[in-house]
């Protein structure tokens, strides 16, 4: 019986304590913090890349939106590339879409953008292709490759203009970007061609 409110006692005592201690460290109107989030329309992160968007089909690039810009966002880059090839034997992966100086206030990009060097906001493209969205076409003899489509939300605009060689134009930018990336948001898609 003399436990029991001894038990009681130490019950009132104690747990308005940790409650309070509790709400002293987390805060009860503590903001939760949200990072950049990329969506594709076309297809969910980590399956299958539908043949519309591929060599196999038409090529087309696919919709995509992002919410969450980090405050201070100057311009966005988009990264895409083939993350199983390895090209001349060096660390250089196949590049499929490097699209850059986006600006802060963008939301996204639509679908099947035009080819071109500078989009109508102002942003440039560039792929191994040429100045365009470059579908994933890994052959249907390999297991299916990663595709990932990176993007970095970037507290400047990027100072360099498309050059002769993507790969050069891609290392020049990637350069470029270290120390300037508040945040990235990165998507997955799989590709092998049909047998």
């Amino acid at each position: 019986m003399q436990f029991r409110r001894l038990l009681s006692v130490f019950t009132i005592m104690f747990v308005p304590t940790v409650m309070v201690a509790a709400q002293t460290q987390t805060g009860p109107s503590t903001p939760t913090q949200k990072h950049l989030i990329m969506t594709i329309t076309g297809f969910a992160d980590g399956s299958d890349i539908p043949l519309k968007y591929t060599q196999a089909g038409s090529q087309t690039s696919p919709e995509m939106t992002w919410i969450s810009t980090p405050p201070g966002t100057v311009t966005f880059l988009l990264h895409m590339h083939d993350m199983d090839v390895s090209r001349n034997h060096t660390t250089d992966d196949q590049l499929h879409w490097l699209v850059w100086d986006i600006p802060g206030t963008a939301t996204g990009l639509p679908e099947g953008v035009p080819t071109g060097a500078q989009l109508q906001n102002g942003a440039y493209q560039i792929s191994a292709s040429g100045p365009s969205y470059r579908g994933p076409g890994a052959p249907a003899s390999f297991p299916r490759h990663h595709y990932a489509f990176e993007l970095f939300a970037l507290d400047t605009k990027i100072d360099v203009q498309p050059g002769t060689d993507p790969f050069e134009t891609r290392a020049n930018i990637m350069k470029a970007i270290q120390g300037h990336i508040l945040e990235k948001a990165v998507y997955m898609g799989l590709f092998h061609r049909p047998q």
